[in-house]
């Protein structure tokens, strides 16, 4: 079920699909267990797999993207070490500024 292009793959609609699984479970739960078929128990099962594996997926993509942000930044920063410098302290008197404007 990998790569399955017509289930949710927004974060937020991971997320509302795993809270609706949750929601079934508890359901499921809080019911005897001899209400509910082993297909039940067998969907929700394959259901929440599934659900894993776009989890997965999106953590893996995410990884990906910051690691190579954070390679990039690296290598500007040891590019323009001066220029970054001078970013940086140029930032920090900003937010300096800022926060002493906020205290008074």
């Amino acid at each position: 079920m990998k790569n399955n292009n017509d289930t949710a793959q927004t974060p937020k609609e991971l997320l509302d699909e795993l809270q609706t699984l949750v929601t079934e479970a508890e359901a499921m739960i809080a019911g005897s267990g001899t209400e509910h078929s082993s297909d039940a128990f067998d969907s929700l099962r394959s259901r929440f797999g599934a659900a894993q594996e776009r989890f997965t997926d999106a953590y893996a993509g995410a990884r990906k993207k910051v690691i190579a942000g954070a390679k990039y930044t690296d290598e500007t920063i040891r590019a323009n070490p001066y220029q970054s410098l001078a970013i940086a302290a140029g930032i920090g008197l900003l937010i300096g500024v800022l926060a002493g404007r906020r205290s008074q």
